[in-house]
């Protein structure tokens, strides 16, 4: 069985924000796509978020054309070869903001944070560092893949902060990992088969600081097409006070049957 991938992407600055410190990668073709939340005082956020998506596209690229390119960090055992790859190219990109920011003194103490997924075959392999996430719709529920490395979510884990008083802390936009906060990172890796008809959402935090979990799964089940998706969901945070830039990519999979039907019936309505 084949599958076609069809992509959304959308970024806002938000209602609240001077600037959007926001990044992200889409490319269909390579079968990257990544998303990065900058964090740092005057322009320096964005600078991290940019190092970062140009870092991990121009690795990931790399390596299509020179497969016996060296992973950073080397290999984890335990993951198929796209995964570490994605690992790889993220320790890169740590290298890069952490060399930058030492060495510029009005980049000092930049980062970014990064939820990347790659899809071969029937394959999808996702990495992630910091509290941008990524959620997984199939069969109508919708599951988060990615665990916040925050301040607030680890007092979660550990059963010392509800949900809700973790919603309301001051202290919930402390990221406890981050790309370019010291010379080496922890990523967090994973993979899972894809079966059709899933939804796969990347998104920075200003999309779930405004929407509840439910409301964002109401809206995937919603409507079919990945760009009207990502479109609507930056409408909806701004409508929940915009507070944040936000960013979203919907990925959208199908069996390429289902979509070459599909094609030829708008084709005949438009006649």
């Amino acid at each position: 069985m084949a599958f076609a991938i069809f992509h959304g992407a959308q970024s806002d600055v938000g209602r609240k924000r001077p600037h959007n410190e926001d990044r992200y990668c889409a490319d269909p073709e390579l079968g990257l796509f990544v998303v990065c939340d900058g964090m740092g005082g005057g322009n320096a956020g964005e600078v991290a978020s940019m190092l970062a998506v140009e870092t991990i596209h121009r690795h990931c690229a790399e390596a299509t054309q020179h497969p016996e390119l060296p992973f950073v960090g080397g290999l984890d055992d335990r993951f198929s070869p796209t995964t570490n790859r994605l690992s790889s190219a993220i320790k890169l990109a740590n290298d890069v903001i952490y060399t930058s920011a030492r060495d510029r003194l009005e980049w000092s103490g930049m980062g970014s944070t990064v939820v990347a997924a790659a899809l071969t075959d029937h394959i999808f392999s996702y990495a992630h560092v910091g509290d941008s996430r990524l959620y997984l719709v199939r069969n109508q529920t919708i599951q988060p893949l990615t665990m916040d490395h925050s301040w607030v979510a680890e007092q979660v884990r550990q059963g010392l902060l509800t949900e809700e008083e973790a919603e309301r802390s001051p202290r919930r936009n402390i990221v406890t990992r981050a790309l370019g906060a010291e010379a080496t990172v922890d990523v967090t890796l994973g993979e899972l088969p894809l079966s059709p008809d899933d939804l796969l959402l990347l998104c920075s935090d200003g999309l779930t600081k405004g929407l509840q979990t439910s409301t964002i799964l109401d809206t995937l089940l919603d409507v079919e097409d990945a760009q009207t998706l990502s479109r609507r969901l930056i409408t909806l945070a701004n409508e929940a006070g915009g507070e944040d830039n936000t960013t979203v990519i919907v990925l959208a999979v199908r069996e390429q049957q289902d979509h070459r039907l599909w094609q030829r019936l708008c084709q005949r309505l438009a006649m």
